[in-house]
């Protein structure tokens, strides 16, 4: 289905006439949300070389920092709607508004490609008194207030995991410590300074494989194939099927208004470089799931993830405004 929809997408750029057929005509410019070498880098500047055979033209990337990545959004949003200025983010932006950062989100935006996610997955110290999921939420309920989970603060992976956790089974009540990053989180894990790390499945997965902690469940609707005996935490409860599939995304978006005949070249370009096996065995090496949508279905996946997201933030008390001054619904309204 989604090859039919490829090239169908691949169709309009070139039956469009005349003015597909220009574009591109000068450079265009990728505006990367994050700095070099983390994650939205390395996913842009590995996929991007191959659209750019398929475009027939060059994108010059660029990384603008700042503002947890609304500087770049809003350099994007200000310049010409004509598909020469690209941005390249993550999912930041849909949390702009709940947690006072800014007044825009992608919803000004069109996505040319939703190419990733991540996979969240919980962890647990080997010497924590449990090793599954079910008997993980069995301890907390009789020991209140003793089990301690990493957390990286408000809006980040750890809080809305727990947040989830909250929403579906009726309460957490855990100890939250908080660390820079998954990077001393899992450090802190394996010493026995937290006992449990909701982590994306990248930066756990080592760790996993040479038995330094022990995976509960992969907090997605399937099991992931890189870590098949780990049961999926649908299984355990199918409450989390309201927010799942989560995880951090990455994609590429143009602003809205831009000419239909770039969108739909951009958007055969990503989805036909998203399929290169180089990027596949990047995606795949990293635990990152492969989506690559655009259209209709990426509108979806924003909308879900923003609603559900922000509400768990919401309900938690870490959100700053309500995302019902946003019109942003609760998720199954």
């Amino acid at each position: 289905m989604k090859r039919m929809f490829y090239g169908a997408v691949a169709a309009l750029a070139l039956s469009a006439g005349f003015a597909a057929a220009e574009y591109p005509e000068i450079e265009i410019q990728g505006i990367i949300q994050w700095g070099a070498g983390g994650s939205t880098d390395t996913v842009m500047r590995s996929v991007t070389p191959h659209a750019e055979d398929l475009l027939g033209g060059t994108v010059v990337m660029q990384n603008m920092t700042g503002a947890v990545g609304a500087i770049a959004l809003n350099y994007v949003a200000d310049a010409k709607a004509d598909g020469y200025t690209v941005l390249m983010g993550a999912e930041n932006p849909m949390l702009y508004k709940i947690m006072g950062l800014g007044d825009k989100d992608y919803s000004e935006f069109v996505p040319v490609n939703i190419l990733a996610r991540g996979t969240p997955i919980l962890v647990a110290n080997n010497d924590a008194p449990f090793s599954t999921y079910a008997e993980m939420m069995a301890y907390i309920e009789a020991n209140p207030g003793e089990v301690r989970f990493g957390s990286t603060g408000p809006g980040g992976l750890p809080s809305v995991i727990n947040a989830m956790i909250s929403a579906v089974e009726g309460g957490l009540d855990v100890i939250e410590v908080p660390y820079d990053g998954d990077g001393p989180a899992l450090t802190g894990l394996q010493g026995g300074a937290i006992d449990v790390m909701p982590a994306v499945l990248g930066a756990a997965i080592e760790g996993i494989r040479a038995g330094k902690m022990k995976p509960l469940a992969v907090m997605d609707v399937a099991a992931s194939a890189r870590l098949p005996e780990v049961p999926a935490v649908t299984e355990a409860n199918d409450g989390y099927n309201t927010y799942l599939p989560w995880g951090p995304f990455f994609g590429v978006f143009v602003k809205k208004g831009t000419p239909d005949d770039a969108v739909a070249k951009l958007s055969a370009a990503y989805a036909e470089a998203a399929q290169n096996p180089d990027f596949i065995e990047l995606m795949e090496g990293r635990g990152f799931t492969l989506m690559a949508i655009s259209g209709d279905e990426a509108e979806a996946f924003l909308t879900k993830w923003q609603q559900g997201t922000a509400w768990l933030l919401q309900d938690a008390g870490l959100a700053k405004n309500s995302p019902e001054e946003f019109g942003i619904a609760r998720p199954g309204n």
